[in-house]
């Protein structure tokens, strides 16, 4: 079994944020944040697997009232340093059961983080407890990749994902326990301190759209509506990941 708390130390936490870049790009926060106010609608929200607080503390800027939930300890004393606990009030502990409350309008888990809980039994378990926290009719909306596996040449288990100047992504696939780790190699002597390369390593579990649909159907969910991204666009075939989102019927 993995340990989160190690996965996810000071080191990550410390190099999580990039202000102003990648994934806290205002032209990808700016889609995120309007999708969630909407579907907030006056109500309050929480995020599972909160983090250093990416997404949390601009939607809180919004005007929505955001809670959280963090199992790394590194990662929320990261976010501790940029807003305190009456703003934005954040339980410890595993998203599959840790409780932040209930009659939530909104939950939702956001970079591919639901795929970081490695057994299905985990991963609907993480949907049974969104179902716990939200009022009748409230949402909770999933931000997920889609299984390269396409990309597989025949006799071999990896694919690379990206290449750029100091840094590659590499991801290697089980498809027998539907597991991927991806090796992320950073050679850039001025991220490393270094001329030799630095690999990090994280596993995931990886989830088909279809197999989604059913464990939200197991907790009382009906999936509402599914798009490329945040911008809304449709999701095709050819997409490579998808924002869905859920909606809470009846408790299963």
């Amino acid at each position: 079994m993995v340990d989160q708390q190690k996965l996810w130390d000071d080191v990550a936490a410390q190099n999580y944020d990039t202000p102003g870049e990648g994934m806290f790009a205002d032209d990808v926060l700016g889609p995120t944040i309007d999708v969630l106010v909407d579907f907030a609608d006056g109500g309050r929200a929480v995020e599972f697997a909160i983090g250093t607080g990416r997404v949390a503390i601009p939607l809180s800027e919004a005007g929505v009232g955001v809670s959280g939930i963090e199992l790394s300890t590194a990662m929320l004393a990261r976010l501790r340093e940029k807003i305190g606990p009456d703003t934005l009030p954040v339980v410890e502990g595993d998203m599959t059961t840790a409780s932040a409350g209930d009659e939530f309008a909104l939950a939702y888990l956001v970079f591919n983080t639901i795929s970081n809980l490695l057994t299905q039994d985990e991963q609907v378990e993480c949907f049974r407890n969104a179902a716990r926290h939200l009022r009748h009719g409230g949402r909770f909306v999933i931000e997920l990749w889609v299984p390269q596996l396409r990309s597989l040449a025949p006799g071999h288990g990896g694919t690379l994902e990206v290449s750029e100047p100091g840094y590659l992504l590499v991801d290697t696939y089980d498809p027998l326990q539907q597991l991927v780790i991806s090796h992320h190699v950073s050679f850039d002597p001025q991220i490393t301190g270094s001329h030799e390369a630095r690999i990090g390593r994280s596993p995931h579990r990886y989830i088909w759209p279809s197999e989604l649909d059913l464990m939200a159907r197991l907790a009382g969910f009906e999936l509402e509506s599914r798009w490329a991204d945040w911008d809304r666009s449709a999701f095709t075939a050819e997409s490579r990941s998808h924002v869905s989102v859920y909606r809470l019927g009846h408790q299963a």
